[in-house]
């Protein structure tokens, strides 16, 4: 048994190196071309080009392990399938789910390994490939924004802005909020705009509202220093933060940020739930391509490549779709995470179960 085992991981490991390196190539070819043309319009070198593209050498290998994976299961299997090997090994009576216990094993290693690889690795180069690829080509991300809603960090005071501009740090119609311990009101204060001195905004052309309990009393202020007016402007910036390139941590704080400010935050949870799923993926792949595998008899090089580009376009559109509909709020963010996630560990589970034995 164990040599039929070292038979099948050698030649499964072989194949799994072909089909990264051609995988991780198509990636990288796509990236170039789909870019080539502001790399041309701002004249960049080819040596940054290169850097570049080293920088994306780690996602690439993490969005082409699954594709290879199936590819190089599903062939491996084929294989012993037309050589008739496997009929014999089947024969023989070795069950089908024990010839394949070493690469199940595998794909639980590899799912441990991948997410260790993406929070140690993949994030951090993605975001330096990111970050050179902006001032290669000179694009510069828009940091101002409309209609601005943040809550400060002990929930008393809100503040509204019809308009925030980041170069200026400044706010245009501003309306503030304050409130006490218990969440009942204590003032409303209108003002034109508000400048950040480095400490704290400073508010002009303001009308204060304050509440004692029993009057409601109305001050006009030309100049309205408070310092306990201290919310940052890196708060109110547009997020050009993307939770593919955080950490678990990090991601989890962005979150609580963004629940915070009272932002869009649904899109940002399911990717933050997301990656713990898609670390399970190998795992997935292997379980779908050992009941795929054997059906192949003629043809194995071709059919096992189709289905793998088809399977893992049928994954990634379906975990699309999931996170558009937890990002409209029609299905929790955990949901979107998980339900490509959970359908297609059950239909790995149903392929295996009626694979040929």
């Amino acid at each position: 048994m164990r040599t039929l085992h070292v038979m099948l991981l050698r030649s499964f490991l072989m194949l799994l190196a072909i089909a990264l390196l051609f995988f991780v190539l198509l990636l990288q070819m796509f990236d170039m071309f789909a870019n080539l043309w502001r790399y041309l319009a701002q004249d960049t070198g080819v040596p940054a080009i290169l850097h570049i593209a080293w920088l994306y050498l780690p996602k690439c290998l993490s969005y082409a392990l699954s594709p290879a994976l199936l590819f190089a299961c599903s062939y491996a299997l084929g294989l012993l399938y037309k050589n008739n090997e496997l009929i014999a090994i089947l024969g023989s009576g070795i069950s089908l789910n024990r010839l394949l216990a070493p690469l199940l094993l595998l794909g639980v290693v590899l799912s441990l390994a991948s997410y260790w690889f993406e929070e140690g690795v993949v994030i951090d180069s993605l975001r330096r490939k990111n970050e050179l690829y902006r001032s290669s080509v000179k694009l510069e991300l828009p940091l101002s924004r409309t209609n601005v809603t943040v809550t400060s960090a002990d929930g008393r005071i809100i503040y509204q802005a019809d308009f925030y501009d980041d170069k200026r740090q400044s706010l245009n119609g501003v309306l503030i909020l304050r409130r006490d311990a218990e969440g009942r009101f204590q003032e409303r204060v209108d003002a034109e705009r508000a400048s950040w001195n480095g400490q704290y905004w400073v508010l002009h052309g303001s009308r204060r509202y304050s509440w004692d309990g029993e009057l409601l009393r109305e001050a006009r202020i030309a100049q309205m220093d408070e310092k306990s007016l201290s919310e940052p402007p890196a708060t109110f910036r547009k997020s050009t933060r993307r939770v593919e390139e955080m950490g678990a941590a990090q991601a989890r704080l962005f979150v609580t940020q963004l629940r915070r400010a009272g932002l869009p935050f649904r899109e940002a949870l399911t990717e933050y739930y997301r990656k713990f799923f898609m670390a399970l993926n190998p795992l997935i792949v292997i379980l779908i391509a050992s009941g795929v595998g054997g059906r192949f008899r003629k043809n194995v090089l071709l059919l096992s490549l189709l289905a793998a580009l088809l399977l893992s376009v049928v994954y990634y559109v379906g975990q699309m779709i999931t996170l558009i509909l937890a990002k409209n709020a029609l299905i929790p963010p955990l949901a979107g995470a998980a339900l490509s996630f959970l359908v297609f560990l059950a239909g790995g589970l149903v392929i295996l179960r009626t694979a040929r034995t």
